[in-house]
Parts: structure tokens; C-alpha cells; sequence
């Protein structure tokens, strides 16, 4: 913890600078502080998880052994969680731990899905394309989500915009409005449609803190839902029947299906285990429930086409390929092109819902902006009558 400030040849005499022979490492550093984040608040992204895999695949593909090949991925690694979690890995692997069981010990960073992959390749041999396929999995998984979360981008702004305009005006601008009506038009009637502006601006301006709490409890009441497994199933249900992102959410969730039950076989997990991943990774509890009848379905030893077609959640299209797939003895790469139709068609989805929510929006905010402005000018008609 010292460094030292003047070196000299052992018998000669110091010079005077080097009466402060020595220096506290402390010291040196003055008022230099360091804040480090707690590494268990750290978050690891899908990204940074999928260049760590690819980057294990291509060691262990180079001929390194597995064990040496987490020390450098310990050493080069940013992220203090991921590279804490490596170092751990590697230490229970050094102490006589598979790498599918090192990898069981952090469920927060990975899921079932890449653990029961990971036991499968290391069964057969082929652990650096098991994980080249997971690599290949997260970042078509990632790259569909950027793509939708990039097309929710625009409208939720302008609803926002609209919320924040819309609330400026019945708050604030109305009520003057309410005020002009009483003292010029001497207690007559107002219009239905001015009334009703009238009483909306009313609520939000003397039970704001009402409605802000009706707004949160809803909000609550949805979340606790979703915790719930029944709940969930209901909001999966309406996500999956919405008038216009219905389309998208059930694309999504069936390209989800296929591409993990088809890379899980196509690493070798056994059918049944691969439906029991698929079940508890799929994000979606309608899709769950019809993932376990088909698993039940083909444990009793039906095939996988007609549980999947009694299950009314996937189309036509998704059971001829299944079945066409088990017929010819190629049903994991049958599942993959599958999931390459249906992330195709998720991108022309998302290219074409972002073209018309526009014009909705637009549509939507120019009626309700409209509504206010109509039902604030009808009653300065009958004012400007009795002044002329």
C-alpha cells in the first residue's frame, strides 16, 4: 500500500527528497472517490448476453477448453454482474460441475431454455453449436423486439402529447369558458354537447386527485391480474383478440413457439422436455396452456398436428407444416421455417401498422380537439345573436 518516491543503490546516502520515503496509497488518490453500483442492481442485457455466447461458441470451436475459455471471457468482460457471474461459473466447473449445472446456479441471468440447451450439447458433443444457435436465437428474439418497441415509439409520444394538450385545456382553458357562459347568457339553457364538455372539465378539475387515483387503481388492478394465473390468461386472451395489435402480439407469440421448440430439438432436448421449455418460456398464457395440451397429447403417444389443431390458437398454415414436418422426419427444421414466415411476417406487420396508426392518431386527436372546440362555440352563436 506504499509507493515509493526516490530509489537509490543500497549503502549510498538518500538525497533529501527522500526524507517522505514513502507515501500512503490513500493519500496519493487526495479526493478522488469511486462509486460502485451493488453488482446484484447491475443489469444484464440480451445483447451483452448473446456476444458472451457467441463468443464461448467460437472458443470452444477454436479447440480451447471450456474452463479456459470463461477465464478470458472473465478477463474482457464490461458488465461487472455478467463478469462476476463468469468468474462463478468457472469456479464451480473447476470444482467438478458441468457447465449446464454452473450455468442452473444463476436463473436471473439464464432462463431454463438455455440451460437444458446447454445439457443437451454438452451430451452430445456439440456445445459450441448448441451455443452458436442460442446466439442465433437471442438475436433474432432481440432484433423483433427493436422492431416493435421502434414502431410503439411514435404513437405512444403523441398520445402522450395529446394526453398532456387535451388535460392543459379541460383544466385550465374550459373552465374560463364555463365562467363567460354564466354571466353572459343569464341562466339559459346550454347545448347537451357543451353541457357534457362542461362536466368532463368539472370532474378533472375538482376530483383530480380522484381520477389519478381511478388511473392508478386500474393500472393496479391490471398488474395483480397479471400476476395471477387466471388474470394473465385474460389479458393474454385480449392481447391476443385486440382489434389492431391482436394480429402482431399472436404472430409474435406463435414465431416465439416454434423457433424455441425447433432449436431445442434441433440440439437434441427430448420432445416432451423441449414442450416443458416452450411452455414456461413462451410469454404467454394462452399459448402456454395449448403447449401443455400438446404435451400431454403426445406423451400419451398421439402425434404433435392434431393437439395443435384442437388447440384453436395457431392457424392452418402452422398445422400442415407440423404435420408435413413429422411425416417426412424433419419437424425441428419444418418448426424453423416456420418461425421465419412468421418473423417475416411480423416485420410487413409492424411496417404496416406503423402506416396506419398515424392517421388514426391524427383522425382521433382532431375529433376530440373538435368535440371541444364545436361545444364551446355553439353557445357564443346564441350570445353573438342576443348581442346583435
Amino acid at each position: 500500500g506504499l509507493f515509493p518516491t526516490n530509489i537509490s543503490a543500497a549503502g549510498d546516502k538518500p538525497a533529501k527528497k527522500a526524507k517522505r520515503a514513502a507515501v500512503p496509497a490513500a493519500s496519493s488518490k487526495g479526493l478522488q472517490m469511486e462509486l460502485k453500483i451493488p453488482t446484484f442492481l447491475v443489469r444484464v442485457k440480451t445483447k451483452q448476453l448473446m456476444v458472451l455466447t457467441r463468443q464461448l461458441a467460437t472458443l470452444i470451436n477454436a479447440g480451447l477448453p471450456l474452463l479456459r475459455g470463461l477465464r478470458v471471457l472473465y478477463k474482457q468482460e464490461k458488465n461487472q454482474r455478467l463478469k462476476q457471474t463468469v468468474g462463478e461459473m468457472a469456479e464451480s466447473i473447476e470444482s467438478g460441475s458441468t457447465f449446464a449445472e454452473a450455468l442452473a446456479q444463476h436463473p436471473r441471468i439464464f432462463n431454463k431454455l438455455f440451460v437444458n440447451m446447454v445439457k443437451a450439447g454438452e451430451i452430445g458433443g456439440v456445445l459450441d453449436v448448441v451455443l452458436t444457435r442460442l446466439a442465433e436465437f437471442m438475436e433474432k428474439a432481440q432484433k423483433i423486439k427493436s422492431k416493435i418497441i421502434s414502431a410503439m415509439v411514435y404513437p405512444v409520444v403523441v398520445l402522450i402529447m395529446a394526453g398532456a394538450i387535451l388535460t392543459f385545456l379541460m383544466v385550465f382553458i374550459v373552465p374560463k369558458f364555463e365562467q363567460i357562459f354564466q354571466d353572459l347568457l343569464e341562466g339559459a339553457a346550454l347545448p347537451g354537447l357543451t353541457q357534457f364538455v362542461l362536466g368532463v372539465s368539472r370532474t378533472m378539475t375538482r376530483r383530480l386527485p380522484l381520477v389519478i387515483i381511478g388511473v392508478a387503481a386500474v393500472v393496479v388492478l391490471v398488474k395483480v391480474l397479471g400476476a395471477l394465473k387466471a388474470g394473465r390468461y385474460v389479458v393474454d386472451w385480449i392481447k391476443l383478440h385486440m382489434p389492431i395489435f391482436g394480429t402482431l402480439v399472436s404472430k409474435t407469440a406463435i414465431a416465439r413457439f416454434a423457433r424455441t421448440l425447433g432449436t431445442l430439438m434441433n440440439s437434441g432436448v427430448p420432445v416432451l422436455q423441449a414442450l416443458n421449455i416452450v411452455r414456461e418460456t413462451v410469454q404467454n398464457e394462452v399459448i402456454s396452456r395449448a403447449v401443455g395440451m400438446i404435451h400431454d397429447s403426445v406423451k400419451e403417444g398421439e402425434n404433435m398436428a392434431p393437439p395443435i389443431e384442437a388447440a384453436k390458437v395457431f392457424p392452418p398454415m402452422v398445422v400442415s407444416m407440423v404435420e408435413v414436418g413429422e411425416e417426412t422426419g424433419a419437424l425441428p427444421e419444418m418448426l424453423m421455417k416456420i418461425a421465419d414466415s412468421y418473423d417475416e411476417d411480423v416485420d410487413n406487420t409492424v411496417v404496416g401498422l406503423t402506416s396506419i396508426i398515424e392517421p388514426i392518431l391524427i383522425i382521433c386527436l382532431a375529433l376530440v380537439v373538435g368535440t371541444i372546440v364545436i361545444a364551446l362555440f355553439l353557445p357564443l352563436i346564441s350570445i353573438i345573436g342576443k348581442l346583435s
